[in-house]
């Protein structure tokens, strides 16, 4: 996630199974992160076991789709309302009804039937989901059309961090405006999409389900598995020595102040074609956004300090939750000029045209730390689209002293990220190694990718529930039948006469008794 943090501790094959505070101790964001993520874990854990790849409740299944066509300029989805779960993952499809105003005083019935008629439907539809951000304008976001060839509608399940650029209720005002935010949170974003059979390798125009469920696994393995590799380490770079006297001479890591470096996938595809950015701040340094104009962008706060501001030749992302939300690349752009009195800055180039222009998807600058540097081992370091081409097989240099390697053969996917503590008391960075000190490489820490199949879409009123669903696990419990009941009884008594067979007296003078009265 985009989030100020020191470092992310949660690794599941340590096998821990809860953070134990002690007295008198500082207290790490780091501590209580993984305590939520060690919960989290279990839950998600529990849940896949019981349920399998993906379910909903037998009497509550959301996510039924109706297709919609025909007489309607555009065609839609229907997407009706319910819990299903994705690797465990609980999502909700129920739309929020809308709230009901106080009405005016001069208000009249005429004005309130027009109100509820004006109510929104229960369920979401393709176009209005709340985390796909669909464009009619867009071609590809278009529906395929069913009388040509059957598709697939699935789900495609994510999580991204959220802050208060993005949702401005979770600052608290009572802190004051200069104060920073306090805690960023994680979303689960659905999204209703469509799948040609193509896609599927299906040649069949009339699957079964068993066959497109089949596929769409193989498909969905394919797709959530990330074959790009990344390593990190730490070597004292040759101008150390140049360095004025901040660390200690032999810190392979020159930097002044410990750092979690993000390195995140910007353009994908493979590596001729990817570009990746990098934050030593966790990509968290975020402005949100007043105003557009041109190439100005009027900011509604600057940083708190000369660590978390911008400056000229900073690159930054200018988007909005909508284009965070599709994980779409957009051109980095370039902070040329600064007016800090107006809070204004001016970028190399104007935003991307439908990006951060509309306020209710809030616009926000978020600030990248990479250069475009000098000519290196034979390699210039020019950027493209303001990103970093990324280049396997070698190490590069971030800064002071921090380096990455790519591992050869990978493929890129945007929003893929690896994570890089880095410690001034160590002078190095944090990075698993081999028993020879060999920095080990690693697939990314997120984003993980879930997917579930919906429906075959055949056409109007034709689609095919490819959803699964379980029914409770509890039961009434049964009434005993009569040979039950006696049974049960016979072996009370039985367990009475155990306990006292003669009232108090033991066995042996009952015994004896017994024998005497029979001589008489």
């Amino acid at each position: 996630m985009h989030a100020d943090l020191s470092r992310l501790t949660f690794h599941p094959e340590r096998h821990y199974s809860a953070v134990v505070a002690q007295q008198g101790r500082v207290q790490l964001d780091a501590d209580a992160n993984e305590q939520t993520a060690i919960q989290l874990h279990r839950a998600r854990t529990l849940a896949a076991d019981l349920i399998g790849r993906y379910g909903g409740p037998r009497d509550a299944a959301g996510f039924r789709v109706e297709y919609v066509g025909g007489k309607h300029d555009i065609d839609t989805l229907y997407i009706h309302g319910g819990r299903y779960y994705v690797d465990g993952i609980l999502l909700d499809a129920d739309r929020p009804a809308p709230g009901t105003p106080v009405p005016d005083e001069d208000e009249d019935a005429e004005a309130e039937d027009a109100e509820d008629t004006a109510t929104p439907p229960s369920y979401w539809t393709y176009w209005d989901q709340p985390d796909a951000f669909r464009d009619p304008e867009k071609p590809g976001d278009r529906l395929p059309s069913p009388a040509q060839s059957p598709f697939v509608v699935y789900l495609n399940v994510w999580e991204r961090s959220v802050n208060a650029a993005e949702d401005p209720a979770l600052r608290e005002v009572a802190l004051g405006a200069t104060m920073p935010d306090t805690a960023a949170r994680v979303k689960v974003v659905w999204q209703v999409l469509p799948l040609s059979l193509a896609a599927l390798a299906i040649e069949d125009a009339d699957p079964s389900k068993e066959a497109v469920r089949a596929a769409f696994d193989k498909w969905a393995q394919r797709r959530a598995a990330a074959t790009a590799r990344l390593a990190a380490r730490s070597e004292r770079p040759d101008h150390a020595d140049e360095d004025p006297c901040l660390v200690r001479p032999d810190a392979r890591y020159r930097g002044p102040e410990n750092q979690l470096y993000r390195v995140e996938v910007h353009a994908d595809g493979e590596a001729k074609d990817a570009t990746f950015k990098w934050s030593r701040e966790n990509g968290s340094v975020v402005f949100p956004v007043d105003a557009l104009d041109g190439t100005w962008v009027q900011l509604a706060s600057l940083g708190h300090d000369d660590k978390l501001d911008l400056d000229v030749g900073d690159f930054v992302e200018f988007t909005d939750t909508a284009h965070a939300s599709r994980l779409e690349a957009l051109p980095l752009l370039r902070v040329e000029e600064l007016d800090l009195p107006g809070r204004r800055v001016r970028l190399s180039a104007e935003p991307e045209p439908g990006v951060g222009r509309l306020p209710h998807l809030h616009p926000f600058v978020r600030r990248w730390d990479h250069r475009e540097g000098p000519r290196r081992r034979g390699r210039t370091a020019a950027l493209k689209g303001g990103a970093v081409p990324v280049a396997e097989g070698e190490w590069l240099a971030l800064e002071d002293g921090v380096e990455v390697y790519f591992a050869k053969g990978g493929t890129y996917r945007t929003g893929d990220h690896w994570l890089v503590p880095a410690r001034t008391a160590t002078g190095s960075v944090e990075w698993p190694t081999d028993p020879a000190r060999r920095p080990l490489l690693q697939g990314p820490a997120g984003i993980a990718r879930h997917f579930a199949p919906l429906a075959l879409v055949k056409g109007e009123e034709s689609a095919v529930d490819l959803r699964l669903a379980f029914g409770p696990l509890a039961n009434g419990i049964p009434a005993a039948d009569e040979a039950t009941l006696a049974a049960e009884e016979q072996a009370h008594r039985e367990e009475l006469a155990a306990e006292s067979p003669s009232h108090g007296r033991s066995q042996t003078t009952a015994e004896a008794e017994s024998a005497v009265e029979g001589d008489e």
